[in-house]
């Protein structure tokens, strides 16, 4: 098993340097392009999911009084599902599928808006640990309950992000180290199988970004 999950975390050193993470800044040699480009279709289509993103993370939030503040979600979004396509491509390092990677997304976010919220908003945040109609005999559980929940937020959120994106790439390592055994008539159909798992990858990588954004926009209208 050590084998076949250090596939996930080739050594690429130069001068004893680990070089893995450099593949997190590939983006910024390939998207500051595209500001100098004619608008294309793909530039249209990618300023329709912004809009999208845009007025949803508007309506979760909740608030008219700073509207730029979609900005930073969509901003956490791009990234995440840069990253997350990036480690589809072949002897491409996939940052987003390690827990060191996703908890320092999510860890310092949890931080910041229970700071806020619990310095800002206290009475509000003391009235989310309690949901209204619980009866008194409960309070104390529905406390702990709550308290607890709350704390495992940012674990969860980077779980569930490596995970999500480590099961595909595990699955198509399996598969694709059977091949060589197969013969011509199973090969095709394991083609075929690999093709499908990556179309699949290719809406995870999206769906999980997008619910890594939504819930972390949903934390932050909690603390409003």
């Amino acid at each position: 098993m050590a084998n076949l999950f250090s596939v996930f975390d080739p050594s690429t050193s130069i001068m004893n340097l680990n070089m893995n993470w450099i593949s997190t800044f590939l983006g910024l040699m390939i998207m500051p392009y595209y500001f100098w480009i004619i608008p294309s279709r793909f530039n249209m289509f990618w300023n329709k999911v912004l809009n999208t993103l845009h007025q949803e993370f508007k309506t979760l939030l909740g608030s008219t009084k700073n509207l730029t503040s979609t900005l930073f979600f969509i901003t956490l979004f791009t990234f995440i599902v840069f990253n997350n396509f990036l480690g589809l491509f072949p002897y491409i390092f996939t940052s987003s599928s390690h827990l060191t990677m996703t908890l320092s997304m999510s860890l310092p976010l949890w931080l910041t808006f229970m700071l806020f919220g619990w310095i800002n908003n206290t009475q509000h945040m003391f009235a989310h640990l309690v949901p209204q109609g619980t009866p008194a005999i409960l309070m104390p559980f529905m406390v702990c309950i709550e308290t607890i929940s709350n704390i495992i937020r940012p674990g969860t959120l980077a779980v569930r992000l490596a995970a999500n994106m480590i099961a595909g790439h595990l699955l198509i390592t399996l598969l694709s180290s059977t091949g060589p055994s197969l013969s011509h008539q199973v090969i095709s159909i394991l083609i075929i199988t690999q093709i499908l798992l990556m179309t699949l990858e290719c809406a995870v990588a999206v769906i999980q970004s997008y619910v890594f954004a939504i819930l972390s926009t949903l934390y932050s209208s909690e603390v409003n």
